[in-house]
């Protein structure tokens, strides 16, 4: 095991234990299941009033909450423009590049982290939640983009991070600083070890990043001491979110960003922030990812983590325009993901198990009905995403740029929102041949090289045919390298051409936006369609039918063709002819 260093920086706080024998500020194990909320909240004075939401022109038909239906854009800083030439995506970057999105169509911007960090994980590790990382820009540069933004018409969603601070954040250097049992320490998750001399971790709690998930420290004298959780990497200290202090924090963390403008928060981690009381041993976890996602781990989920979200709840609707949050909840069912949705909690949630369904009929027809009835449930709209920095780009993944872009037009054609992410609009696959000694994802680093990792789908984007980096820098430097064969997929050269994947993805998000059938919370029927196909209706006058079979298929005649992924050919009887791995829209008035 991995033993951490000393720290220096220190902030006042009384230490020692209570009469009760917890750290101050952390509750009792027995207080499972009450709301400390409302405690909380009143215990943080509000900041400075925030400025009256803006305006914005590509705002949702009156009556209708613009999240509700909104297609968001993730924007990865670091790998989406790079403005000052060092190799490196930035603020003033994505500014420049905001006329992109509105072109394409997007509702709103979703920032991944930019706030002052090491970069042990990407920015996920943050050592300030309320600053601006110079490898990033400002705080002015921030302002700006959020202005720009809102004068194109884009929200723009930011991430918070609050399941871990960075090990160089004040918080955790005061911990390293303080004996145990002090405010300090309350703060994260530290712990004696077990057996002799407190050798062993305190539980066989792994990292998602591979190894353990417990780092031990030395105290003042030299000594080993406690253990501290990282449930990512070592530079990634977990918070006790069950010290009101942390919460305090937090509540204020959001009202920072309110303050500048944000229109809401994506929560990374959302279903990891409390632990389970006693923070008992996991015992054997199965391999693979649905094994994982089945079985029910002590550190995910927890039923205390909802009382935090109905906190967060009443800050976000104290402010004007319609602020919302979204939870990367990675949880098996979505029964246990409606619950992160109810009325009182948060506005949205990622449909996990959708982007894993794969391309495959029976699959998805079975996610989007529990799907459906899940939200319905408490009156939340679903959300649908085939890609994000996190896992394999969809062409990649699916088995090719046609079954990506058939299942993008299922995936357009379902109530609710839609999660976007960047490069997917110009058909960019993993790149699987990056160097090793190039990698500096974590999960790459801890295992030794035997999981590649998520470097793949962080290339950065390539803009323009001309130089180096394909127009993503000025210098022509990129802090990973992209590959020759971008060099035709860049956006300038799929812009002129309505037939490229660019084009595509312009035209179905326009339909989305004006056919009065999409978009919303219109439910959908499902249609008679042939083996291994689907076909569904959305009233008024609209279907979407996909063939995700190695041949073509017949299809029955659904009126206008409005869109299609493939050439789609009539057929001798009157219906129509589905490629292979192809999805069209029809209109039933035409």
């Amino acid at each position: 095991m991995e033993e951490a260093g000393q720290g220096t920086a220190a902030t006042p706080g009384a230490r020692g234990r209570g009469a009760d024998g917890e750290a101050p500020g952390e509750a009792a194990p027995g207080t499972r299941g009450t709301d400390l909320s409302a405690d909380v909240l009143r215990a943080v004075p509000p900041e400075a009033p925030a400025p009256a939401a803006v305006p914005h022109p590509r705002g949702a038909p009156p009556g209708r909450a613009w999240w509700r239906d909104a297609v968001f854009y993730q924007v990865y800083p670091r790998s989406f423009a790079d403005s000052d030439g060092d190799g490196i995506g930035d603020l003033p970057g994505v500014t420049a590049r905001l006329t992109h999105l509105r072109d394409l169509g997007v509702d709103a911007v979703w920032l991944s982290p930019f706030y002052p960090s090491p970069m042990a994980d990407a920015g996920y590790d943050v050592a300030d939640p309320r600053g601006v990382d110079p490898l990033f820009g400002t705080a002015d540069d921030f302002d700006r983009l959020v202005a720009r933004a809102h004068g194109l018409g884009l929200r723009v969603v930011v991430d918070i991070v609050p399941n871990h601070t960075s090990h160089e954040h004040a918080w955790f250097q005061a911990a390293l600083a303080s004996p145990p049992g002090s405010a300090e320490r309350s703060r994260y998750l530290f712990r004696d070890g077990r057996g002799p001399g407190g050798d062993a971790p305190p539980n066989d709690w792994t990292s998602q990043f591979g190894g353990c998930a417990w780092t031990r420290i030395r105290e003042a004298d030299g000594r080993p001491g406690q253990w501290y959780l990282h449930l990512y990497a070592p530079e990634q200290p977990d918070l006790n979110w069950r010290n009101l202090e942390v919460r305090a924090e937090y509540l204020s963390v959001l009202r920072h960003w309110l303050d500048r403008g944000v229109d809401g928060f994506r929560i990374d981690v959302a279903h990891g922030l409390v632990k389970a009381a006693g923070l008992p041993d996991a015992g054997e976890i199965p391999q693979g990812w649905e094994g994982r996602m089945h079985h029910r781990l002590p550190y995910w989920d927890q039923p205390e983590v909802h009382d935090i979200y109905r906190g967060w709840r009443r800050v976000l609707d104290s402010y004007e325009g319609e602020r919302i949050a979204v939870a990367e909840a990675w949880v098996p069912h979505p029964e246990r993901l409606a619950a992160y949705t109810r009325p009182d909690e948060l506005h949205q949630a990622f449909n996990f198990p959708y982007l894993m369904a794969g391309w495959d009929a029976e699959r998805i027809r079975r996610v989007v009905d529990a799907s459906l009835a899940a939200a319905t449930s408490v009156g939340a709209p679903p959300t649908w995403v085939l890609a994000n920095h996190d896992v394999v780009r969809a062409p990649t993944r699916l088995g090719g740029l046609d079954r990506a872009l058939a299942a993008l037009l299922v995936e357009l054609a379902l109530p609710g929102s839609v999660y976007l992410y960047q490069g997917e609009e110009l058909g960019l696959p993993e790149v699987l041949d990056l160097p090793d000694g190039l990698r500096q994802d974590p999960v790459f680093l801890r295992s030794g090289g035997a999981e590649r990792g998520r470097d793949g789908c962080r290339v950065p984007l390539p803009w323009s045919n001309d130089g180096p980096s394909l127009g993503f820098s000025p210098s022509g430097r990129a802090w990973l390298p992209q590959p020759e064969a971008w060099r035709g997929l860049t956006a300038e050269a799929q812009a002129a051409d309505p037939e490229s994947t660019l084009g595509l993805y312009r035209r179905v998000l326009r339909l989305r936006r004006e056919h009065p059938a999409l978009g919303g919370d219109a439910r959908l029927r499902w249609l008679p369609s042939p083996p291994g196909t689907l076909a569904f209706a959305r009233d008024p006058g609209f279907t979407c039918a996909a063939n995700p079979t190695d041949a073509a298929v017949e299809f029955a005649g659904y009126g206008r063709l409005l869109a299609a992924s493939g050439a789609v050919a009539p057929a001798p009887g009157g219906g129509c002819v589905l490629p292979a791995h192809t999805t069209a829209w029809w209109d039933a008035a035409g």
